[in-house]
């Protein structure tokens, strides 16, 4: 492990997110407990203190540009960034920083700063699912994933929504001190470690609103809950006294997709969640429903390109999950 000072300056402003801030800031100041020495500062582009999203008044140590040589640069977010301009002092604060840092990361809507100052251009990045269309929209030179909990390109590196940037910031101390200690701090905190940069920001449930039948409402309930039952087109039929044709219809027109396509997504996620807990192949297969490691392989390469081994290979932990 070591034992090197790592200066780590996390960039503020007016409408903050405090959550973008002091979940960064706790794994930090945890790992520090554990045997790392980080050293947090709060700085903004005045070098005055700025308000939160939830009112409370933040101090701050200082100018952005003031800052000399940060190991890690973290830019928090705010919802005011994709509903008004990002000021240009913030723009040129973080364009500034950015030569000096060894590594830049984002939280959140953060990822838009860093798209207004150009350097995530020609770059993956991710950010909110919310705004993922927005950033794409407003800068089309990144190369948005709109889906992925946090996103590394190069010494670059953002995050999605709120509880990413935790996920994120777990990854760099596995990065810079070992699986053992960041694993600590997962405990520490009472999170998942498991939560890797490639996994998805929502399930498939949560990507579609919620049905408006009652009955199909229960049915996708049953099937997010027990992936591993019969979820054929007959026994879901069977289970909502409808015809098959009537439920393609009911999950066509409220869902926007087939069941058998639904129910495919529902096990899909389920596996990637076992294999990213350590779980093997076949016991993945079994357990999310697939009936078989081969109809599970087929599923993962038709829809991720890739394995379900290379994927419990490449997804295993934090740190080789970002890339």
């Amino acid at each position: 492990m070591g034992t090197r000072e790592q200066k780590v300056a996390i960039v503020v402003f007016d409408g903050v997110k405090m959550l973008d801030v002091a979940g960064p800031a706790e794994v930090f100041a945890t790992a520090n407990l554990l045997g790392a020495r980080y050293a947090v500062s709060y700085v903004s582009a005045s070098g005055e203190p700025v308000s939160t999203s939830v009112g409370m008044r933040m101090p701050v140590d200082g100018r952005a540009a003031d800052v000399a040589a940060p190991e890690t640069v973290v830019v928090a977010g705010g919802d005011n960034l994709v509903t008004e301009p990002i000021p240009g002092d913030l723009v040129d604060a973080v364009r500034t920083l950015s030569p000096r840092t060894e590594r830049l990361v984002s939280i959140c809507t953060g990822s838009f700063v860093l798209a207004a100052a150009g350097l995530l251009d020609d770059r993956r990045a991710t950010t909110h699912w919310q705004h993922a269309e927005l950033l794409a929209r407003a800068y089309p030179r990144v190369r948005v994933e709109p889906d992925a909990l946090f996103v590394e390109d190069g010494q670059v590196f953002t995050s999605a929504g709120v509880s990413a940037g935790i996920d994120l910031s777990l990854a760099l101390v596995e990065r810079d001190h070992g699986a053992d200690l960041a694993r600590s701090v997962a405990r520490q905190l009472v999170v998942y470690m498991q939560r890797t940069g490639g996994q998805s920001q929502f399930s498939a449930p949560l990507r579609v609103r919620p049905p408006r039948t009652v009955e199909l409402r229960e049915l996708v309930g049953l099937v997010a809950a027990e992936p591993a039952l019969d979820h054929g087109a007959a026994a879901l039929s069977a289970r909502v006294g409808v015809s098959t044709r009537q439920l393609t219809r009911l999950f066509t027109t409220e869902l926007g997709t087939t069941p058998a396509r639904f129910v495919e997504q529902i096990r899909l996620d389920h596996a990637k969640t076992l294999l990213d807990g350590g779980h093997g192949v076949e016991e993945s297969a079994r357990e999310a429903g697939f009936g078989s490691a081969e109809t599970m392989r087929r599923t993962f390469v038709a829809r991720l390109g890739i394995s379900p081994a290379a994927y419990r290979h490449r997804f295993r932990s934090t740190h080789g999950a970002a890339g």
